[in-house]
């Protein structure tokens, strides 16, 4: 007979059911046997099983992961009673596996998204997806920027951050929930994401009254899980990064029948992105010289490539990524999607490891240039669309922007450029630092380091002459203990606010006739 165990257990992953009283469905965790104390780590099980405390055996082989699954348990206290059956319980802890592990007897497969036979998408598909999705969506506006007389070009924003859940991505989810078929409106679908394309699914799905899952990484703002459950759908947060959460949700699609919509490679989603394009000729007055496209997955340049290429075809396309995700421009130079190497950016957006084949193989020959934008001009975009555009954008939203400021794009000068501003849902324990991070680039926050006086009126000179030059203090420090010159001295560390670059180096240049030495970081 198997013994037994009862168990502590910190909860990793875990699936919530949506509404008010919500019910654990079904977790990932670390179990501790209170015994030997081992740990045994368990594996990712989505969708539940029907019936409190259901156990499942665990194989003979002791370096096979034990699964844990608490089927419809009450949330109680953050905690929840399993039972778990152990097929050998010698007090060997487990490996942990992964999730290569526990899906490698199935083959997952996307028919939609094949890398080996892609679909590239036609003006046709967009047509079609404008006229469907044009009462569900907001025609969001293209208004004139305040940055075109500081950049010598004339610049519009599309502001599709003003969509319902905050990005561009209902587009595409609303025109691919109006394309199922009457018998998989009633199964419903799911989708991997970490946030703008699951909030846009379940929004509109609850619109549409179609079922909608989406599997959250573990790592996705505790903010957009909460949204998707107030939007009803079911929620299952497990996996370390997208990849994994992707692979869970494929697992889910093929035992539950329902149909796994990839957030940027999908052929509706591309069509129904590329409605952005239309808009953008129905909205502009004057020639477009050129289209400044955020890039990630490659789903939004590929349908608006797609729309203004047909119908305006010397309107330049342009692309800009993040430098701490080249994907795209590693794509092209390879000739095709190749997976490149991510690392933590402020458009955690676009952070896609590897674009999508049907994206890529959409636009690859109609896109014009792609760029690399930094991290430090990213925050500056965001910090000039605060101040001059009184608007909020997330990282992504922004490195259109990021591409002109950081002056990437000298060959628009004197043109009409149309910039898009594709999300807005910025964390907002992030904005502050990334206001700070702009001002800093903008050279109107400065750290300086210096050495004055420890006698009385040394700090109150230093600082009638910040007052003097209308310099505003955010925060001053002095250490005395591993200062090495005269005892009667103080290095002092602060951090300033000036007008502008200029006022800055004024600043400086009269400290260093006063003090000396000021080191600047």
């Amino acid at each position: 007979m198997e013994p037994d165990l009862s168990f502590e257990a910190t909860l990793e992953s875990y699936t919530v059911s949506s509404g008010s009283g919500s019910k654990l469905r079904s977790y990932t965790t670390n179990i501790i046997d209170p015994d030997s104390r081992n740990d045994l780590s368990a594996a990712s099980s989505s969708g539940g099983l029907s019936g409190k405390g259901s156990s499942m055996s665990l194989p003979q082989d002791a370096s096979a992961a034990a699964t844990a699954v608490a089927a419809a348990a009450d949330v109680n206290g953050g905690a929840a009673d399993v039972k778990v059956s152990l097929a050998d319980s010698s007090g060997v802890a487990a490996s942990t596996s992964t999730v290569d592990d526990f899906v490698a007897e199935e083959q997952l497969f996307d028919p939609n998204c094949d890398p080996n036979n892609p679909k590239p998408i036609q003006f046709q598909d967009v047509s079609a997806a404008a006229y469907k999705i044009r009462k569900g969506i907001v025609r969001t506006p293209c208004d004139r920027s305040h940055m075109s007389r500081i950049t010598n070009m004339d610049i519009y924003l599309k502001k599709d951050f003003l969509q319902y859940t905050g990005s561009f991505k209902e587009r595409g989810a609303r025109y691919t929930l109006l394309c199922l078929d009457k018998e998989q409106r009633k199964v419903g679908v799911v989708a991997a994401s970490a946030g703008n394309h699951a909030l846009a699914l379940a929004y509109h799905g609850q619109e549409l009254g179609i079922p909608v899952a989406v599997v959250m990484p573990t790592m996705a703002p505790l903010m957009k899980i909460y949204a998707c459950m107030q939007y009803g759908a079911r929620v299952v947060v497990t996996g370390n990064d997208f990849n994994e959460a992707k692979i869970i949700a494929m697992r889910i699609a093929k035992t539950e029948g329902l149909l796994y919509v990839n957030g940027y490679d999908h052929p509706q989603i591309l069509a129904g992105q590329g409605t952005i394009g239309l808009e953008i000729i129905e909205q502009m007055s004057k020639t477009v010289d050129a289209v400044v496209v955020p890039v990630g997955g490659g789903g939004l340049i590929a349908g608006i490539a797609v729309a203004m290429k047909t119908m305006s075809p010397n309107t330049l396309i342009i692309g800009a990524e993040s430098e701490r995700c080249p994907s795209f421009t590693d794509a092209l130079k390879s000739g095709e999607p190749v997976q490149s190497v991510v690392k933590s950016s402020l458009a955690d957006g676009l952070s896609v490891p590897k674009v999508g084949s049907n994206a890529f193989y959409s636009c690859r020959d109609i896109i014009d240039r792609i760029v690399t934008v930094s991290e430090e001009f990213i925050a500056l975009a965001i910090l000039r669309l605060l101040e001059l555009e009184k608007v909020v954008v997330e990282g992504a939203g922004a490195a259109g922007l990021a591409a002109i400021l950081q002056g990437l794009l000298p060959e628009l000068q004197g043109k009409t450029v149309v910039v898009i501003l594709c999300g807005g849902n910025i964390d907002t324990t992030v904005l502050g630092r990334v206001i700070e991070r702009g001002l800093a680039v903008d050279g109107r926050l400065i750290h300086f380091v210096t050495t004055v006086s420890d006698r009385p009126g040394g700090i109150a000179e230093l600082s009638a002459i910040l007052a003097g030059m209308g310099v505003s203090i955010k925060d001053i420090f002095h250490e005395r203990a591993w200062l090495k010159s005269d005892i009667f001295q103080v290095k002092v560390r602060c951090v300033c606010e000036v007008r502008d670059r200029e006022h800055g180096e004024e600043l400086l240049a009269k400290l260093k006739d006063k003090y000396g030495h000021v080191s600047v970081n």
